[in-house]
């Protein structure tokens, strides 16, 4: 099970810390990631973790997102910094449970098999 948790309405250029809690998963076995979605579009993919450690993102939140795994909480934080309003969407967190090395497709929505309820994201310009 994964439950995102951490969402809220934030003022431009602020900060954010998100955190999927990922009950039954071990971090260090599975690809995790972070994707976004605003009302009308498909989900788009933020950024992941491997098992592994390796870790991807979009060009859009390079330098200012940073995934982390938090073992104590057996969690994947998105810390999310210098927010813009185009960052505004509802958050979800992803298992790809068969993938311990960061697949090549680590982008896909597909490659995903669990999912999160998903939390909102508002930054106001």
């Amino acid at each position: 099970q994964l439950v995102e948790s951490g969402g809220g309405l934030v003022q431009r250029g602020g900060s954010l810390r998100l955190v999927c809690a990922a009950s039954d998963f071990t971090l260090h076995y599975n690809t995790f990631g972070w994707f976004r979605q605003v009302p009308g579009k498909e989900r788009e993919i933020i950024g992941c973790v491997a098992g592994d450690g390796k870790v991807q993102y979009v060009d859009s939140v390079k330098g200012r997102f940073t995934i982390s795994r938090d073992y104590a909480k057996n969690a994947i934080i998105l810390q999310m910094n210098s927010l813009k309003p185009e960052d505004t969407g509802t958050y979800y967190c992803a298992a790809d449970p068969a993938a311990y090395e960061l697949r090549t497709t680590w982008a896909q929505a597909e490659e995903y098999d669990y999912w999160g309820q998903g939390t909102q994201v508002t930054v106001a310009s």
